[in-house]
């Protein structure tokens, strides 16, 4: 194990969430909140010199492979989410440590589930750097360092198969770098494309460019306690609900648009099966909340945004969905398990291994029905690597057995079955609410705090997709 190695690009990395949050500081000198910027200042030079220390010497060997890149992308979340929840606790806004941790873990893994009872009453620069958070681990933190800094290929390719959510990590053009540099491109532009549309839409600049941060990383952190509903405006949701959308596609897919390779696009089963998921769901639950809302067009404005921000995990709201027939609450929660595409930043377990589980169980039962049958997995027309499968089944078993495992120690808490396990499920899935007194109306904070502390793990098992964070306690000193 290379530890030098592996302090060195934490210290990178580092270097770039300390770059982070200057920008609140400056919110803070915009709205007149000076005694904020101390909240911020006192972290900022901490991780700068932190960062300092762990760079200042590029160690000779400096070699990086799959165990080193999955424990540098574990420490470094890790490691930030510690130091993201020092301003909240230094400025008072959430003085309690499990509290403040839970929120940031909840802001980088873009789950958005929150602790807070009135969100109304932070000050406009925790606001922003709580949904700021989104938009850094969206893409993630190590893909932007990835994006700037010369290193080399097989190096980075390591680290973005450690962050990059989905099956299996590709890249783009011939070095990850460049490939990282393209998807952070492509995340800018729809992020400020977001925040324009929002802005002609009447929203104020403050509030368009907090809800294109949370979009863009599918989060759900907004400034108001209803969520989307404050605005009570179509023209906003629907905005807002085509480009969680967007976001949960396969950043991949933009780029074949940009190059205009078609072809790779429409044949693209994940996407098409994405879509067809997204509209199949709409339709059912607005057919089921019609007597809710009282006619078709409001169920549909309602059912359609739910959808979108339940199967991309962003957690946004414009209804309470408690109000909503059992049926459509359970395919709500049915959806947080599919979640989005693979390489978007949406949490669930993806699309694309939803997929090759039902075809895997499709095929065995060939097998039970014919022994000499000869049947393959299939994805986009070709044959799925016989590994991919095996790490798919793999990481739905663990999957499983963490989130049982988490359910349990959450009962201590002596809450419902349904509301333990709808706070496991919507954590693990990076989604933002479950039901119950955990749902759109309500919040997590009546935990406890070592109820808080398994959620912010499970969050982060969530977004890293369970191998990062196994592998750090699997590692064993040479």
């Amino acid at each position: 194990m290379n530890y030098k190695m592996i302090l060195y690009i934490m210290g990178q990395i580092l270097k770039g969430v300390g770059l982070f949050m200057l920008l609140p500081i400056v919110v803070g000198f915009i709205y007149n909140e000076e005694h904020v910027v101390l909240s911020f200042g006192i972290p900022f030079a901490i991780v700068m010199i932190i960062a300092f220390v762990f760079t200042i010497k590029k160690p000779e060997d400096n070699s990086v492979f799959s165990m080193e890149g999955f424990v540098s992308v574990a420490l470094s979340w890790i490691t930030m989410s510690v130091i993201g929840a020092v301003p909240f606790i230094i400025s008072g806004e959430i003085p309690n440590f499990a509290d403040a941790l839970f929120e940031t873990v909840s802001g980088f893994t873009t789950t958005g589930a929150t602790i807070l009872d009135d969100v109304e009453a932070m000050s406009k620069s925790c606001l922003f750097w709580r949904a700021f958070t989104h938009w850094i681990g969206g893409m993630g933190i190590l893909m932007f360092v990835l994006a700037i800094m010369s290193s080399n290929d097989a190096r980075t390719m390591h680290m973005m198969r450690a962050e990059c959510a989905g099956p299996k990590a590709g890249k783009l053009v011939s070095k990850s770098k460049f490939s990282a540099r393209i998807l952070y491109g492509i995340y800018i532009s729809l992020t400020v494309l977001e925040m324009l549309l929002l802005l002609a839409g009447g929203m104020p600049l403050y509030d368009a460019v907090i809800h294109a941060c949370s979009s863009a990383g599918t989060g759900g952190f907004s400034i108001w306690g209803d969520s989307i509903a404050h605005y009570n405006s179509v023209y906003i949701e629907m905005v807002i609900a085509v480009f969680i959308i967007l976001f949960g596609v396969n950043f991949n897919l933009y780029y074949y648009l940009l190059i205009k390779k078609f072809s790779l696009v429409f044949r693209n089963e994940e996407a098409r099966t994405y879509f067809g998921i997204i509209i199949t769901s709409t339709i059912i639950i607005t057919l089921n909340t019609v007597k809710v809302f009282g006619n078709t067009a409001e169920a549909l404005r309602h059912s359609f945004f739910m959808v979108a921000s339940t199967i991309t995990s962003a957690g946004f709201a414009t209804t309470d969905t408690a109000q909503f027939p059992v049926f459509s609450q359970t395919l709500l929660t049915l959806l947080m398990f599919v979640g989005s595409c693979a390489g978007s930043t949406g949490g669930g377990m993806k699309v694309s291994r939803i997929l090759i589980l039902f075809k895997t169980g499709i095929k065995e039962l060939k097998y039970i029905v014919n022994p000499r049958a000869v049947a393959t997995v299939k994805m986009d027309g070709k044959p799925v690597e016989n590994d991919v499968v095996r790490g798919v089944s793999s990481y739905f078993i663990l999957f499983m057995m963490i989130l049982a495992f988490s359910l349990l120690l959450i009962t201590l808490d002596n809450y419902s079955i349904e509301e333990s396990a709808s706070a496991v499920i919507t954590c693990m899935n990076n989604i933002g609410f479950g039901v119950g007194r955990f749902g759109t109306a309500g919040n997590l904070g009546g935990l406890s705090g070592f109820s808080k502390i398994v959620l912010s793990f499970d969050m982060l098992i969530g977004r890293l997709e369970i191998y990062p964070l196994i592998m750090l306690f699997a590692v064993k000193k040479h």
